[in-house]
């Protein structure tokens, strides 16, 4: 899933250059990139699908040209994650009649920091061999470290678990939580008996179908009919009955009410990459916890981030305390650390502005 428009990350980040075709976790690839090399030897590239909104198609081409053009595909509308994955089994549904039964589907996300390679690729397997053997939803759930309250949390049975490669554990999922408060994330914490939801999911397309049929009937219908008008050639009734769709996560279409969902710990180190704090956990830091990136000169300060996308322009921070600051060719933003989930509302005010700096 790559159609985010990563507007905390403004103003790197762009329409036209969202935080999946940003350089944000490593110095030489986009997250994109990232998200597809690390499949590399596990899924071929011939079944590897990038669903993007219509206008990143392009560019999410021009990063990635080993995959073939045609497996970047283009939600005709915006309809977040439910749609984007509708979308997704119409089309396979589309071109292969017998796909129900013998497709099975591993969602990720684009904006994700993981490593090592290795046990993200062993989680991944372990995943989908449950998925495929045991008619399950299994989703990734990650260790917390932190009470952190920018997540969803995942409630695990702590009684019983299904234990194969030795790196990753399964167990059953009691309940979905939502993101806590402070003191509800601490108790999360010290319980022991939550993960972090990662927002990855594994499932056999006939299993995908049949719990979206109890859960969400209405999109389970619109599967079926959207699969039938791009199968019959009708792109534009496809496109209105897509458009008639409601905007709503996967998680509250489907995983909250699922009857059989399973969660595989994580064996790596994972990190959604969702504001400018992410670079802290994501990038290298100077002896008083500074990153920087581009043309920055940083004195007496720490824990800053300064990132410096424009050439002609040299950076300095002197004297300061947990600011995130960024340069562009056309913008600059200053603002404190804990406020660059915030970001987005300066996107918000420039746009009510008309200001085409977004």
């Amino acid at each position: 899933m790559a159609g985010g428009s990563g507007e905390r990350f403004w103003p790197l980040s762009r329409q036209t250059r969202p935080k999946q075709l940003l350089k944000l976790a490593h110095p030489d690839h986009t997250l994109l990139e990232q998200t597809v090399n690390r499949l590399s030897g596990l899924i071929p590239t011939e079944n590897i699908l990038i669903a993007t909104a219509p206008h990143l198609v392009g560019p999410s081409q021009a990063h990635l040209t080993g995959l073939p053009a045609a497996n970047i595909q283009a939600e005709p509308h915006k309809r977040n994650t439910a749609g984007c994955l509708v979308w997704v089994a119409a089309n396979l549904l589309a071109k292969d009649p017998e796909a129900r039964a013998k497709m099975s589907m591993a969602v990720l996300a684009a904006d994700h920091r993981i490593s090592p390679d290795d046990g993200f690729q062993a989680t991944v397997s372990k995943a989908l061999d449950v998925a495929e053997n045991q008619s399950s939803i299994v989703t990734i759930g990650i260790k917390p470290d932190r009470p952190e309250t920018g997540y969803g949390y995942i409630e695990v049975d702590q009684s019983a678990a299904n234990q194969g490669d030795e790196r990753v554990v399964i167990r059953a999922v009691k309940q979905f939580r939502e993101k806590p408060d402070a003191a509800t994330a601490e108790q999360f914490l010290a319980n022991g008996g939550f993960l972090w939801n990662s927002g990855t999911f594994f499932w056999t397309l006939d299993t995908f179908l049949t719990e979206l049929e109890n859960a969400a009937p209405e999109l389970y219908l619109a599967t079926l009919k959207l699969a039938d008008l791009l199968r019959a050639g009708d792109l534009q009734g496809a496109n209105d009955a897509f458009a008639a769709l409601p905007s709503i996560s996967i998680d509250y279409a489907l995983m909250e009410k699922a009857r059989k969902v399973a969660v595989a710990q994580a064996a790596f180190d994972w990190d959604d990459v969702g504001a400018w704090d992410a670079l802290d956990r994501s990038l290298p830091t100077d002896e008083t916890g500074n990153v920087g990136r581009g043309d920055v000169v940083v004195v007496d300060s720490q824990s800053c981030i300064a990132v410096n996308d424009h050439p002609g322009i040299t950076t300095c921070l002197l004297g300061v305390e947990g600011l995130v600051v960024v340069v562009t060719e056309d913008a600059v933003l200053v603002c404190p650390k804990d406020r660059a989930q915030d970001v987005r509302a300066v996107v918000d005010a420039l746009k009510s502005r008309g200001i085409p700096k977004v």
